[in-house]
């Protein structure tokens, strides 16, 4: 197998940590993977080397996420610092457009994870015709946004605007971040998004551990969790003409298997929807050989 280089890029003001597996590997286009919230470039640690022997492979951390810089979060209404960071989807699309065509500098293949699909398919906008393709793993469904509001039951549409009022307070999300920012909960966590227990190790408890423990690693936390109105993955794909693969734990607790079949249905650009046996919200990483086959399928189909 290919190594892994580990490399920094700066961009506007902010550090961005990447990898790159197969560089110098032939081919017309590259692999960008984009992890899911709370997750970095390593949770690709199953997927990278192999799509790095047909393609160029980047793995990159999100800005708030793994190695890269981790900004104060600002929040519409508050005054804000000269390096402070919005975080929210048009932000992150912006690092992917600009690390494909400052790094890259080819056409590429998105490939993203839960968030990570969503960053994807906003960022395939602004590449135009230099995106070849989207893939899609138990891509976030997001429905808390505002804009699905009339799905939820009575008293959350009625306590919608305390929630709003308490989640903006700095002191509450750095507790609710301490708390969970913890080896025995995230491994809790994990045991709920890999529901057949595999891959639950050390190492992947450690990669999504230690980010946790820098400076300010609970700021991406409260920008996140304070994004009530933001892009959602069926609005996009609606206006989209490259093609979109959707690949699904068939046990996700959080993004139920139902609502990408009824994607697969609906949305034209979709063309294919592969379903993994007892995987949940991770199944890159929970099933690796079996995710791996169907991503070098459509890769090799594109190049």
């Amino acid at each position: 197998m290919t190594d892994i280089e580990k490399k920094l890029w700066d961009w506007q003001t902010q550090e961005v940590a990447w990898q790159v597996s197969g560089e110098s590997v032939q081919s017309p286009l590259a692999i960008v993977l984009i992890h899911g919230f709370g997750a970095c470039k390593e949770h690709w640690r199953g997927n990278q080397e192999v799509l790095g022997q047909i393609a160029p492979c980047y793995a990159i951390d999100l800005i708030g996420f793994g190695n890269s810089s981790q900004p104060e979060s600002y929040l519409k209404g508050e005054e804000r610092l000269p390096k402070s960071f919005y975080y929210c989807f048009d932000n992150w699309s912006e690092q992917i457009v600009s690390f494909c065509n400052q790094i890259i500098k080819k056409p590429v293949i998105l490939i993203g994870n839960s968030i990570g699909g969503v960053i994807a398919l906003n960022a395939s906008k602004s590449l135009s015709i230099d995106c070849k393709g989207v893939i899609l793993i138990d891509c976030a469904q997001r429905i808390m946004d505002d804009k699905r509001l009339s799905e939820q039951p009575l008293l959350i549409r009625l306590i919608r605007p305390l929630i709003k009022k308490c989640v903006r307070q700095r002191f509450l999300s750095k507790l609710i971040f301490k708390n969970a920012a913890k080896p025995s909960f995230i491994k809790n966590i994990l045991k709920i998004a890999y529901p057949s227990g595999s891959n639950i190790n050390n190492e992947l408890i450690d990669i999504l551990y230690r980010p946790t423990q820098r400076v300010q690693a609970d700021e991406a936390f409260r920008g996140f969790i304070n994004l009530f109105n933001d892009h959602l993955a069926p609005e996009i794909m609606k206006g989209l003409n490259i093609p979109i693969d959707l690949i699904w734990g068939e046990k996700d607790p959080w993004e139920p298997i139902g609502m990408a079949q009824d994607w697969y249905k609906s949305i034209n650009c979709i063309r294919s929807l592969e379903v993994i046996p007892d995987a949940g919200h991770c199944p890159h990483d929970e099933k690796p050989e079996i995710v791996n086959k169907f991503l070098i399928n459509i890769i090799q189909q594109a190049i």
